[in-house]
């Protein structure tokens, strides 16, 4: 007997390669000859790299890159087993955790440090290159990005500004490509992004998110005329034209930046996890296929991993059971979306920073997944003495 098991991370707990063991331990607690392919799985977010490099046996690099207010920060990338494709999160070099409460303010960070993650995957040999872009502390139109990758930004003296934030778009006059890394155009990108929003307007990257960055009323006006001013600067240096684009306003404008000066594709982030792990040619001749992720809720079902693994599930005809370290009170709709059951972890009161202790949630995980396998093993040999008598 095959199970797949291809959960998420718990996120704030356990990665998604460490819940796919604890399933497994319990897996094999209720019977050790089962066959168990483990395939991390992620959204496109926080934990993309992580799970990627597992599921293909990769292997992380480690870069001191200029974090979004200009300070150094060591961030990881993540190299998958075929040596040729990379996986980067944009936070882990410009990402809203890294600035205290107190400092955070987007019209003063940049991308700088993606861009230069960017670069050394370049540099590592990498032609294909997977880029998340959750978790922004800026709001620069992809501007720091593109200059560390050799674009230039002149102001109306012509000379050049040395790190755009988002604060400064409106002091550059003209965009300068001739210097810009010519691997880029060598290399796909493919941008893991699970919203719609434009660039501008009340849906945009200033307006939506402007003030989860800190962005005071005053700073979302300057920032949304600084991100128009820069889009038409785009299309009159680059011809490139990303205003109304879905997802361009994704990350501050991270999503328009990648769109212009690397030619990304824009894509959901668990549609590109799915490809890149192949859990279709794995899940292949599975009888099970586990998932789960830290909370299992009504929006479980848009864009998160256990639903790609769902999808993955309908199209070979496998059941699908999600284990979740709490289950809200609407996830039941779930189940007629086509999960078979759905678990919580929980098996007795405790505090959140209990359930939250990895030993704890692991232990929890796999003790659930001992339980759901027995109970599986169970019904399996019942049907088959039903079908040996009408045999």
């Amino acid at each position: 007997m095959k199970i797949v098991i291809a959960p998420d991370s718990f996120k704030g707990c356990l990665s998604a390669a460490q819940v796919s063991e604890a399933i497994q331990a319990g897996i094999w607690a209720a019977n050790p000859d089962i066959t168990c392919e483990k395939v991390p799985l992620a959204d496109g977010g926080e934990g993309t790299v992580d799970a990627l490099v597992h599921a293909t046996d990769g292997r992380f690099v480690s870069e001191v890159v200029e974090g979004p207010l200009g300070e150094p920060v060591e961030a990881q990338f993540g190299i998958l087993g075929d040596q040729e494709t990379a996986v980067i999160e944009m936070a882990a070099a410009s990402g809203l955790p890294l600035i205290p409460q107190e400092q955070r303010d987007p019209t003063r960070t940049t991308t700088y440090g993606v861009g230069q993650l960017i670069r050394a995957a370049l540099d590592a040999g990498c032609g294909r290159l997977v880029v998340g872009i959750g978790g922004s502390a800026t709001t620069d139109g992809g501007a720091g990005m593109a200059q560390a990758l050799g674009a230039r930004m002149l102001d109306s003296q012509e000379r050049e500004i040395a790190r755009v934030s988002g604060g400064r778009l409106d002091e550059v006059t003209a965009i300068g490509i001739s210097e810009l890394d010519p691997r880029i155009d060598e290399c796909t990108m493919r941008v893991a992004c699970d919203v719609d929003n434009p660039l501008l307007g009340p849906r945009g990257a200033a307006a939506v998110y402007g003030p989860q960055k800190g962005a005071t009323p005053a700073q979302v006006e300057k920032l949304e005329a600084g991100l128009a001013h820069f889009a038409r600067l785009l299309e009159r240096d680059l011809g490139k034209s990303v205003v109304e684009v879905p997802g361009a306003g994704a990350a501050g404008g991270l999503g328009a930046g990648l769109l212009a000066f690397c030619n990304a594709q824009l894509q959901p982030g668990i549609d590109i996890v799915l490809d890149v792990v192949k859990l279709v040619e794995k899940a292949a001749g599975a009888e099970l296929i586990i998932t789960g992720e830290g909370k299992i809720d009504s929006q479980t079902a848009f864009g998160k991993a256990p639903t790609g693994a769902l999808r993955i599930g309908q199209q070979l005809g496998i059941p699908v059971i999600t284990i979740g370290g709490s289950v809200a009170s609407d996830a039941s709709q779930l189940n007629k979306y086509g999960f078979a059951a759905l678990f919580s972890i929980l098996q007795q009161p405790m505090s959140l920073s209990e359930a939250m202790c990895p030993q704890t949630a692991h232990q929890m995980l796999k003790t659930t997944a001992e339980q759901i396998m027995r109970l599986w093993l169970a019904t399996n040999r019942k049907q088959s003495i039903q079908q040996q008598k009408r045999g």
